[in-house]
């Protein structure tokens, strides 16, 4: 690779091939000759099968996997595993250039410049786009959710080649000198030797550890960045962070035993460590470059008093103020740093000083600073590193992130009934009815009288529910109120699950009969099953009809919802879960502006086009008009987080790409402009023909659960340690209670990718071709549908998929369900082509369509490996380098295609 190409593509390609020929002297020198060739035959043999499964040459795949010894398989799956993961280095870099030269073009909405040209068109000025963001609220939440399957020494190693490749583009030093091969030779020799999947399983502690690491080495430095950004745009000096971070991990015990009181605290003094490591390292640096002397400038009062009340008594320093001033903030954050953190100041300062009590003391302070700076020597103070950590102690306080709390409906109605049994109030709350419930949970809001005892003896489920928000009500009191905002419960089908929280809330302090309205923290519904969206509005109705959850509500002026995307698709199909969140969101925002509140919507969704994922631009377009008015709040988990946030500047784009998807949604053309009632109701037929074919499959079919078990690694997939919570939620085999995570991965894993398309084939089939195509022109919703299924579907292989089946010890159930999934595929593709007008799947994205076809030849051969290993284990191959090879196949084919669950 001498020189860069004409053409994007490629550059891409060269830059594949120089990496891919580096591993491969890698593979010659450290694992032989022999493997090298056994890679490259088996890579051919791949790409015979799927030009033509039938064929001869297609035939020698079979032949060449079945001699594989184990040490083969594995050195094998090792090697494109890792081809994989360099690809993805040159995809990414590519993916920047490309989104540079547009924005530079100006073919990106999806950009600040873009955005407000965009909507200056439209009509809107920038007084209108300060205002919103002035009471904005855009809020990525980051969880633990475990779809990551590449290890953090895996994502430093690849981090490290991109930082190479980019380091070359902007000395300018050509990419194939020899000091560039050979830095980026060390790397591929260190990935090569480097175990690609973890040997134990995770702690919430880790997961703790790893969005701490993201937050600390991103987040901080990015937020303040593109606030800075925004300001100069706009003009708006003094626009107040709008970007919020937000986190589940530590704080998420729904179907986790493993997150308790302990995990809470640690998960603050975890952030706090890295908020205060920050700041004390960046007000030890402005020490060392504010070295202003009294004697040769001036200085505000305030400014003067602040340095003059510092302990620092060094004689050197004594002209300085600034340094004085700096000397006395850097003590009081050391004295803050110990009760935070529970550990000793890492760099102790130099004298003693009152510790802060939060975060707002330690703003003036800086603030003093920078208005001196500016008010004596002017602009060229306005935007640097002073300011920039200011912007961050006002987004990040001393909590970090805000962190959410979460628990299923089901464990708060067993935690109150055992309270209100043992306290005397009543003997089986269980078997009440709703109102019944909500009559009682309304008395005990209403009465002072905690039903605690110290002395009463209570369930270990109950004393650990309550240990977990004593913890809250302590970060609280410690961090301030921007530490734990909201309460989310999972599973939420009634108003009492709403009234059970602020029920346990009352019982730590939290939550107060004679001022309802102050209580710090918000229960928010989870609705996530499709019958749970249906009575979405009705729930919330009577929710917001208490007057206990009416005054929280009324008192922030807002009530958040949260709307799940992934059990919602695992109960009813793809086109049926988007279609019930569109009309659930319609529903709730009625609700609110009927109770006079803000809705506030919290959508869960994953990095699998089957949870949710794709462009979440588009996404936050393709939202029903008045549902996103400035506030949205997004979880980010797994793969996603490094993909979208691995390093600041793709970080900052995504960031923006949310930002300004907001801002048109909120103050664009109505995203509803190109919806018709004749549109609403073809959507609903359609999703209800989707929802009865999908369910017909996997809820109706006599063995499908026995197919699904057997023709996806579902059972291996288990076996991996990404997470520190259980695939299922219970020991039972049902769908219905394995979580949506495995679910997805699954599937893709055996490349059916079923819950990104299932249904629509037979859905679509009864309808007028013409309306859907106009549907999918006109209306963002259904266009954003469309464009999702279209690229997850062309991430499947159904010729790949029936080698899958062939692992189902019944031949006939395995041709049954196979020729049924086959089918509504061959409808799908037909479906989807004549709604896009296009000869073959993503015909309108010929960038995406190259990528993923440059990739598949490297990724197939890891499921055909994946696949004879799987064999090897079932038929009672208990050696464990058998499921370590399935593992590092599954993490392959994951890294390959680019999403897990």
């Amino acid at each position: 690779m001498t020189q860069t190409s004409e053409f994007p593509h490629d550059r891409l390609r060269a830059e594949v091939r120089l990496l891919g020929a580096l591993l491969g002297e890698v593979i010659r020198d450290e694992g032989g000759q022999a493997l090298y060739d056994r890679i490259e035959a088996v890579r051919q043999a791949s790409v015979a099968y799927h030009r033509d499964p039938a064929s001869d040459d297609a035939s020698e795949l079979e032949r060449l996997l079945g001699e594989l010894s184990l040490d083969q398989a594995i050195g094998l799956t090792h090697g494109f595993a890792a081809f994989s993961l360099l690809a993805n280095v040159a995809e990414d870099r590519a993916g920047k250039r490309r989104a540079q030269a547009q924005a530079e073009a100006g073919q990106r909405a999806d950009t600040p410049e873009g955005v407000l040209k965009r909507l200056a068109d439209a009509g809107v000025g920038l007084d209108a786009v300060r205002d919103l963001l002035a009471q904005a609220l855009i809020s990525p939440v980051l969880t633990a959710h475990p779809s990551e399957v590449r290890r953090k020494s895996v994502l430093d190693r690849t981090a490290t080649v991109g930082e190479l490749l980019d380091g070359c583009d902007r000395d300018g030093v050509a990419c194939d000198a020899k000091s560039l091969k050979e830095a980026l030779r060390r790397q591929i020799v260190i990935l090569w030797a480097t175990r690609l999947t973890r040997a134990s399983a995770l702690v919430v502690q880790d997961e703790i550890d790893t969005v701490v690491d993201w937050l600390q080495r991103i987040f901080l430095h990015v937020a303040p960045a593109q606030l800075a950004e925004w300001r100069k745009l706009l003009d708006a000096p003094d626009l107040a962070p709008f970007l919020r971070i937000g986190s589940w991990v530590g704080g998420d015990r729904d179907g986790n035993p493993n997150v308790d009181a302990d995990t809470l605290r640690a998960a603050f003094r975890s952030q706090a460590r890295a908020a205060l490591g920050f700041y004390l390292d960046e007000v030890h640096a402005l020490g060392a470059e504010l070295s202003l002397s009294i004697d040769l400038t001036r200085v505000t009062p305030e400014l003067a008093a602040l340095a003059q009340g510092s302990g620092d008594a060094s004689i050197q320093r004594a002209d300085e103020p600034y340094r004085l001033a700096l000397s006395q903030i850097y003590a009081r954050l050391s004295a803050a740093y110990p009760a935070l953190t529970g550990e000793p100041t890492p760099r102790p300062a130099r004298f003693d000083a009152p510790a802060y009590d939060g975060p707002d003391a330690f703003r003036a302070d800086l603030n003093i600073l920078h208005d001196s700076l500016v008010r004596t020597h002017g602009a060229v103070f306005a935007d640097d590193r002073l300011a920039r950590l200011i912007t961050a102690a006002d987004v990040f306080g001393f909590h970090m992130a805000t962190l959410d709390l979460r628990q299923n409906s089901d464990v708060h109605q067993r935690v109150v009934a055992d309270l209100l049994k043992t306290a005397g109030v009543c003997p089986d709350y269980a078997a009440l009815d709703e109102a019944e419930r909500l009559a009682v949970l309304a008395r005990e809001l209403a009465s002072p009288r905690p039903l605690f005892s110290p002395y009463a003896d209570y369930a270990a489920e109950t004393l650990k529910e309550r240990a977990i928000l004593e913890a809250a009500a302590e970060a609280l009191s410690t961090f301030g109120p921007q530490a734990i905002r909201t309460h989310i419960v999972s599973k939420t089908d009634a108003a009492s699950d709403m009234l059970e929280v602020y029920l346990l809330l009352k019982e730590v302090g939290l939550y107060d009969p004679a001022d309802p309205g102050a209580c710090p923290i918000q229960a928010a519904p989870l609705f996530e099953t499709i019958d749970d969206l249906r009575a979405a509005r009705a729930t919330l109705e009577r929710v917001l009809s208490e007057p206990s959850a009416r005054a929280v509500a009324e008192a922030r002026r807002v009530q958040e919802v949260m709307i799940g995307y992934s059990d919602s698709n695992k109960d009813g199909s793809y086109l049926t879960s988007g279609w019930e969140l569109h009309e659930a969101s319609r529903a709730l925002l009625e609700v609110t502006r009927a109770a006079g509140v803000r809705l506030q919507l919290f959508h869960g969704r994953g990095g699998a086009v089957g949870r949710g994922g794709g462009s979440a631009f588009s996404a936050v377009l393709g939202q029903p008009a008045g549902t996103v008015a400035g506030r949205i709040r997004v979880t980010e988990q797994g793969e996603v987080i490094a993909n979208k946030y691995g390093e600041p500047e793709v970080a900052q784009r995504n960031l923006d790409a949310l930002t300004c998807g907001t801002l048109l949604a909120s103050l664009g053309p109505q995203s509803d402009a190109g919806y018709s009632a004749q549109h609403g109701e073809t959507a609903a037929r359609l999703s209800a023909a989707s929802m009865q074919a999908y369910r017909a499959l996997i809820y109706d079919t006599p063995g499908f659960v026995d197919y699904f078990r057997a023709a996806t690694p579902i059972a291996e997939i288990a076996d991996l340690k990404i997470g520190s919570r259980p695939a299922s939620r219970t020991a039972s085999p049902a769908i219905e209670d394995l979580r949506a995570i495995p679910w997805v991965f699954s599937w893709s894993q055996s490349r059916v990718m079923l819950p990104g398309w299932y249904g629509f084939g037979a859905a679509a089939q009864g309808e007028d071709p013409a309306e859907l195509r106009a549907m999918a022109e006109t209306w963002p919703f259904f266009r954003t549908v469309v464009q999702n299924m279209e690229m997850v579907m062309a991430k499947a292989d159904m010729a790949i998929a029936r080698r899958y089946a062939g692992l189902v010890p019944d031949p006939a159930l395995a041709e049954r369900i196979y020729a049924a999934i086959r089918a509504e595929w061959d409808r799908t593709v037909a479906a989807v082509l004549s709604i896009t007008g296009q000869d073959a799947l993503l015909g309108g994205q010929p960038e995406l369509s190259r990528l993923i076809r440059q990739r598949m030849p490297y990724v197939e051969p890891l499921n055909h490996v994946q696949i004879e290993l799987i064999r090897r284990r079932r038929a009672g191959d208990d050696d464990p380098r058998v499921s370590n090879g399935i593992l590092l196949a599954i993490n392959g084919v994951a890294a390959g295609l680019r999403n897990s669950g």
